[in-house]
């Protein structure tokens, strides 16, 4: 239902594009955010963008990601921008989709996550 790509092996400074793509019966797609885990550490939210187009950044991040959405194409993108070591992590995509539900012909919604894409960063 979620899909995550673009990560990758790049040298600090450098840049990487990440995509989520939504797909399978999708009515609506809400709010989507990126998360990041390092090794050894908890999740932790790194961007949130909502179906209003409205963004929130971690503090880490700020100035160098952006997030950005099609909505046509229920897709989301996570644009890194000076990298560094420490922005290593797996990196997951999560996203509120709704569909229709076959017996009520109603939509119905939940959070998904993607399976994630690995972002390593060299010194």
């Amino acid at each position: 239902q979620l899909q995550a790509s673009g990560g990758g092996l790049v040298q600090a400074g450098g840049s990487l594009r990440l995509s989520c793509q939504a797909s399978g019966s999708v009515f609506s797609v809400d709010t989507i955010s990126w998360y990041r885990q390092a090794p050894g550490k908890q999740r932790d939210l790194v961007a949130t963008i909502t179906g209003g187009g409205s963004t929130n950044y971690a503090d880490s991040v700020k100035g160098r990601f952006t997030i950005s959405r099609d909505n046509g194409r229920n897709a989301a993108f996570l644009q890194m921008n000076n990298l560094k070591p420490d922005d290593t992590a797996v990196y997951y995509c999560n996203a509120y989709i709704s569909s229709i539900a076959p017996l009520s012909g109603k939509p119905i919604g939940r959070y998904y996550w993607g399976q994630g894409t690995l972002v390593t960063v060299s010194s």
